[in-house]
């Protein structure tokens, strides 16, 4: 069947629920099994209130999104807001740095769960077995979301529940050796390196766009993503500031640097406590995988349906009902960089281009609130206070890039440069047609 031909459409198959697993699995993902002991090196007691403190000051942009989504119904995010507001080619690349955060990300990831299970057995400590494992999940989370939307719901669903459950056991189990001393520190302290800190902290926040990509198959998505948007990241910001509580309540300041949540399932339950933390780690890393490759797919879809991208990626599966080249691409792509690249690059990659988007999406606000129907302004979820929230979400934005180094800005002028070169590419046969 031919693209012109083509009329299966996405099915909106993702609720209330599914739109909440999407984002926790976007947030909850790799980082807080590492970040506690590295936040905790410069900011020591501190550390669960500078993570509260920041994912509060990341509501800012939380909230902006969720008012932006309740604009819109289709597929795209992003891509749907900075094209309204500045035209195809802002719009193009906004889309294109978010999905290249996302597949960074997805990348990273893969890496740190071939690492947490390399520490259950020396039979996974080697290179030929880590290439399996990325190849294995990459391939089989690919396979799940191309049979359908709701493989790839239910796929993340359980991922969700098998790390937030042993995760809540250890806030309850750990919060009898919270003291007023952890919990409210009295005495004067400095936070070394504050800039560099709150942007590493900040990359257990980001990934809540995720579920304004897939409004196309979400039911009524002008009620459920606004929704979904501030529920998620307060759940987040609340667990993980339990979470590093328990970890400063635990561990002594002289382990921080190489402490990880393992070490406090350790000293909680002993040996049974780490590997069930280990296990936490893979299922959390597993769950936050079958989010990204759920969603980064549908940004590829919104481009080429908008002509940004060759049609050929706007395909829906006449039997799946999904756009199964997007997520075919995505997957190849995600593989390929997960087997040659290292966490910290690709983590790092993921983080910059990321909020390159939202600072795009941000300023995109004014004008689309200008261009709402009557309509479309009486259901969207509308910030109070005029423009106060937004401006403070692109100040935050803003403050993050600049701790960005100069390394940073190369890698992701490349990344952004290629995008441009297939956009020229669409742009020069849309001419010719």
């Amino acid at each position: 069947m031919s693209d012109a031909a083509n009329t299966t459409t996405l099915k909106r198959d993702i609720g209330i629920f599914g739109a909440s697993f999407l984002a926790l699995n976007a947030m909850i993902g790799a980082g807080i099994f590492a970040l506690p002991g590295k936040i905790a090196v410069n900011a020591g007691l501190l550390s669960p209130w500078l993570f509260l403190l920041v994912g509060a000051l990341f509501l800012a942009v939380v909230l902006t999104f969720a008012e932006l989504s309740s604009y819109y119904k289709g597929t795209g995010g992003p891509v749907l807001y900075a094209s309204d507001a500045f035209g195809p080619l802002a719009g193009f690349s906004t889309g294109w740095a978010i999905y290249l955060s996302r597949v960074t990300a997805f990348a990273a990831n893969a890496n740190v769960m071939a690492i947490y299970l390399a520490s259950l057995h020396d039979m996974f400590d080697s290179a030929l077995v880590r290439g399996a494992i990325i190849s294995t999940v990459t391939i089989g989370l690919t396979y799940a979301n191309v049979r359908g939307v709701r493989d790839g719901v239910r796929t993340m669903a359980a991922f969700t529940f098998l790390k937030i459950t042993p995760l809540l056991l250890l806030v309850l189990l750990g919060l009898q050796h919270v003291t007023a001393t952890t919990l409210l520190p009295s005495a004067p302290f400095f936070i070394e390196e504050l800039g560099g800190t709150t942007l590493l902290l900040i990359y257990a926040y980001v990934g809540f766009e995720t579920i304004g990509i897939t409004a196309g198959e979400t039911s009524r998505p002008r009620r459920t993503l606004p929704t979904a948007f501030v529920g998620s990241m307060l759940a987040t910001g609340l667990l993980y500031f339990l979470i590093v509580l328990v970890f400063v309540s635990l561990i002594s300041p002289e382990n921080y640097s190489d402490a990880t949540l393992v070490d406090v399932g350790r000293k909680l339950a002993g040996p049974i406590g780490a590997l069930a933390i280990t296990l936490t780690a893979v299922f959390s890393i597993g769950g936050n995988l079958a989010g990204s490759i759920l969603a980064a797919p549908r940004l590829v879809f919104s481009m080429a349906e908008n002509h940004m991208l060759p049609r050929w990626f706007a395909h829906v599966h006449p039997g799946f009902a999904t756009p199964h080249r997007s997520i075919l691409l995505t997957g190849g792509m995600a593989l390929v960089l997960a087997l040659t690249g290292s966490f910290v690059q690709l983590a790092i990659a993921s983080s910059v281009v990321r909020l390159l988007g939202y600072i795009v999406c941000i300023a995109s606000l004014p004008a689309i609130r200008h261009k709402a129907d009557e309509d479309a302004k009486q259901r969207a979820f509308r910030l109070q206070g005029g423009y106060a929230i937004p401006l403070l979400a692109l100040a935050v934005c803003l403050g993050l890039l600049a701790q960005s180094s100069l390394k940073s800005w190369i890698a992701v002028a490349i990344l952004l440069s290629i995008g441009w070169l297939f956009y020229a590419v669409e742009y020069l046969a849309k001419a010719r047609r």
